[in-house]
């Protein structure tokens, strides 16, 4: 995203000339910067906000494995299980035996497993675009801490929901989607009011990061959970956790750094200069049909849906996967599930560090950083997943692969992940909408499709899983690279949306 440094020479430089000037803003904006200020502290508010954002989102994948027991005959393909040898000291038949008594047990099938975890993606999908038309006119403060709140307090009704019928936990589960979708477009609404460009990658890294490392808490305090509370446990818990934490949100969080009682002087001068040539929100009005026409947006857009098709696969499947196929049991499955997104958390993190790194020694352009860290985010998860089709039943090659997937697709934080920024900073909350409807396309598509691949035949199932999911990253990925951009587009700017 160009800014205020750059307006005085808009004029004179072709395009390209702008893009390659961007690494210079803000040199001269030296204020504010720190730990203690107020954007990273932002950042980190972010931060725990989103580990519960996640925690209540993938709570389900880990219980899902104890609400349908591997001894139902209704959860179980038409084959035996038994693709891989089990280990002396795994004993997944009887695992289930250890669950507190009282927690019930469902006859769900797998290809209803699936349907179950992919209902949270349809209210997802259709909230996304309202959420970020919403903040653009509410704010993002507002729109996100609803959105969380209303999450946190359905997620309370889940086992409730589970023991009145599958449809009731499917309908509940679209709920839950619908209530977080607003999330990360507010997210976004409010990065265009307090990041820097060249503070942008680390600061919203740092935040997002908060989604993996709620995940790598979640998958074996679940585990734990459900051996010696029952599994209804996971969602009271962490769902009266998510609405205590909404009381620090609302109370903690400020729309823009001239809101903000404590900001210094020198830090909401240095942010308000820095991001003065953007324009404000947008409020009413949105150029929808110069939108349309954008080959950068589309070019996120695909990228979003290729890559979150693979990400939403292991999130939502890997537990099933470690159980069903490894014979992993319920604590061993927690632990290993999670321990891939240890790996994500930091890449999250350091990627974004490096990638402005990368632009404040003019190393690099925006739209050539985006793309060299989408080439790494893509490229090496797709080639993991094909290795882990190959390894079969050899346990520690499929966990170091499943986790090298998950490690290195972190490098998108820095990629296209938050490339609406660069190109309309003034609409990235709605375009995060625009762009994450097309992730959670995938996210809809995704568990469906593996519930009804590995319905017949567990391995030769799991091993097309995981060629069509690379293959989709690979085919996003040259998308991106051909027509992605770093550059704010003509129908971003505010004077083009004023004539």
């Amino acid at each position: 995203m160009q800014q205020s440094a750059e307006t005085a020479e808009a004029e004179a430089c072709p395009e390209s000339d702008q893009e390659d000037a961007t690494p210079l803003l803000n040199q001269q904006l030296s204020l504010g910067k720190g730990l203690c200020s107020a954007r990273y502290s932002l950042a980190l508010i972010l931060h725990f906000s989103l580990f519960m954002v996640y925690s209540l989102r993938v709570n389900l994948s880990i219980a899902i494995v104890a609400m349908t027991n591997g001894t139902n005959p209704g959860s179980l393909p038409n084959i035996s299980t038994d693709v891989c040898p089990s280990r002396s000291h795994a004993q997944p038949n009887d695992s289930h035996r250890e669950f507190a008594q009282e927690a019930p047990v469902y006859d769900w099938s797998a290809k209803t497993q699936g349907v179950i975890l992919s209902a949270f993606f349809y209210g997802y999908l259709f909230t996304q675009l309202l959420g970020g038309y919403w903040s653009g006119m509410f704010g993002g403060k507002l729109v996100l801490g609803c959105g969380l709140l209303s999450t946190s307090a359905l997620t309370l009704l889940v086992p409730l929901a589970a023991s009145l019928g599958a449809a009731y936990l499917i309908g509940l589960q679209a709920l839950l989607g619908m209530a977080e979708g607003v999330i990360f477009p507010a997210q976004y609404t409010l990065w265009a009011k307090w990041a820097p460009p060249l503070e942008r990658s680390r600061l919203m890294n740092l935040a997002e990061a908060g989604c993996t490392f709620g995940t790598f808490i979640t998958f074996p305090a679940a585990g734990i959970i459900c051996q010696y509370l029952g599994w209804p446990y996971i969602f009271f818990i962490f769902g009266g956790i998510g609405c205590g934490w909404c009381v620090f949100w609302f109370l903690l969080v400020y729309e823009d750094p001239a809101c903000h009682p404590r900001i210094s002087a020198g830090e909401k001068e240095y942010i308000v200069s820095s991001l003065a040539n953007q324009g404000s929100s947008h409020g009413r009005s949105l150029p929808l049909l110069a939108m349309m026409k954008s080959l950068p947006l589309w070019a996120i857009a695909v990228a979003y849906f290729c890559n979150d098709w693979l990400f939403y696969t292991l999130l939502t499947s890997m537990p099933t996967y470690m159980s069903d196929v490894l014979h992993f049991d319920i604590r061993e499955n927690g632990l290993l599930s999670a321990l891939p997104y240890v790996g994500n958390w930091l890449g999250t993190i350091m990627s974004g560090l490096l990638a402005d790194f990368l632009l404040s020694k003019h190393m690099f352009s925006t739209a050539m950083v985006r793309k060299l860290f989408s080439v790494l985010g893509m490229m090496l998860p797709a080639v993991s997943l094909v290795a882990v089709s190959y390894v079969g039943c050899d346990y520690t090659a499929a966990v170091v692969f499943l986790t090298l997937s998950v490690t290195v697709i972190s490098m998108c934080g820095a990629g296209f992940n938050i490339n609406q920024l660069d190109i309309a900073p003034r609409y990235a909350g709605f375009l995060l909408g625009v762009t994450n409807t097309f992730g959670t396309v995938s996210g809809i598509i995704a568990p469906t499709a593996v519930g009804f691949l590995t319905s017949q035949d567990l391995l030769t199932g799991w091993r097309n899983v995981f060629f069509v999911s690379a293959a989709l990253n690979l085919f996003g990925l040259l998308f991106y690279v051909t027509f992605g951009s770093g550059t704010i587009q003509d129908w971003a700017r505010e004077d083009t949306a004023l004539q």
